[in-house]
């Protein structure tokens, strides 16, 4: 499932400027990605586009507060929001499908599997304390409601997640690397990596982003159209330095994909301003894996997989960071269709 990004003066954002249009001033089509993207934010038309903006900051002040004990009380984002807590608690399921207590208890225990797949040396106590919960059994009561099973269940059933040899359907639909059923083995991916990427790692510059919420598995090209509709008028990617990205605040490994929660926007100024639903964000600062592809739309999910392989292979740690891709053409435009993408995995 999902990740990375890249920094807008590596050498593929010369390529990109070849064309005489921009990327994406046309729809991605529904292969494009590791999944297909579906409901966006953008797409509550009855909502008032503040509505969203607000909604944007909660779920930006959650992300940034899951693995601390900070307050995520209805009445502490209600004060995020500038709404009452009745109105907040009305307005998140609304907009995002999901009461706000339920996706917050997903997200804690989301993001602890991926702690646990990523990171197999620290102990449960460790990953309690990371992800935000006050004691191992509030961890483990918790993480089962949501996947099922203990902790320790979990870690056992998803180890050496990207260095066996094929993947397999979970409990939970998601894909486990446990069985020779998927694309090939962990050399295979590898060599393919190695033939099809630049991958390399690199300090990556803090960028700003003006953005929409999409989440969901439909629809995504409408929401890559949308923001660069908005961002056209304002002579944004005209810019030699702008960049169209898709930052991945979840994972298609351990989130059902429906409730995959992406960014899509374009690199802009410090100066730029949040504009109705549209918000502004940054991607921090720092070192990432880097793989730069030319692929066909299809065949983004084994570049994410072979990357994360690489990543594994080299003994790198994927940090806290999300990942994120940014694209460089418009691939409908491309003689051979496809996509040159770069796409990062922010590491430790």
């Amino acid at each position: 499932m999902l990740s990375p990004s890249r920094t807008t003066s590596h050498t593929s954002t010369q390529r990109s400027r070849a064309g005489h249009s921009h990327p994406l001033t046309q729809p991605f089509g529904n292969s494009t990605t590791p999944a297909n993207f579906g409901t966006t934010l953008t797409n509550t038309s009855s909502m008032k586009p503040e509505y969203i903006k607000r909604i944007n900051n909660v779920l930006e002040y959650i992300e940034r507060n899951l693995h601390t004990n900070s307050d995520l009380s209805l009445q502490t984002l209600a004060k995020v929001a500038y709404y009452s807590p009745f109105h907040l608690h009305r307005l998140f399921k609304a907009i995002t499908t999901e009461p706000l207590n339920t996706y917050i208890a997903r997200k804690r225990a989301e993001r602890a599997a991926l702690y646990l797949i990523h990171h197999p040396e620290l102990t449960m106590a460790d990953i309690a304390f990371q992800c935000g919960y006050t004691s191992n059994s509030s961890f483990t009561r918790a993480f089962n409601k949501v996947y099922g099973e203990s902790p320790t269940q979990f870690r056992n059933a998803n180890a050496n997640n990207f260095s066996k040899i094929g993947k397999t359907d979970s409990k939970n639909g998601k894909k486990n690397y446990i069985t020779p059923e998927y694309l090939c083995n962990v050399n295979n991916h590898y060599t393919w990596i190695t033939m099809n990427a630049t991958t390399e790692v690199q300090t990556m510059p803090a960028q700003h982003v003006a953005y929409l919420t999409h989440i969901g598995t439909e629809g995504i090209e409408q929401t890559f159209q949308k923001i660069v509709r908005w961002a056209l008028p304002k002579n944004i990617l005209h810019q030699p330095d702008a960049n169209v990205v898709r930052i991945f605040h979840d994972s298609f490994k351990v989130t059902d994909a429906n409730k995959v929660r992406m960014s899509i926007g374009v690199t802009v100024s410090p100066a730029t301003k949040p504009d109705g639903e549209v918000s502004i964000t940054t991607i921090p600062g720092g070192r990432c894996i880097v793989g730069s592809f030319q692929i066909q739309p299809a065949q983004f999910e084994q570049a994410w997989d072979g990357l994360f392989i690489w990543m594994n292979e080299k003994g790198y740690k994927k940090s806290n960071n999300n990942p994120y891709e940014i694209y460089h053409n418009n691939y409908l435009e491309h003689p051979e269709g496809k996509c040159i993408v770069d796409i990062c995995i922010p590491i430790e």
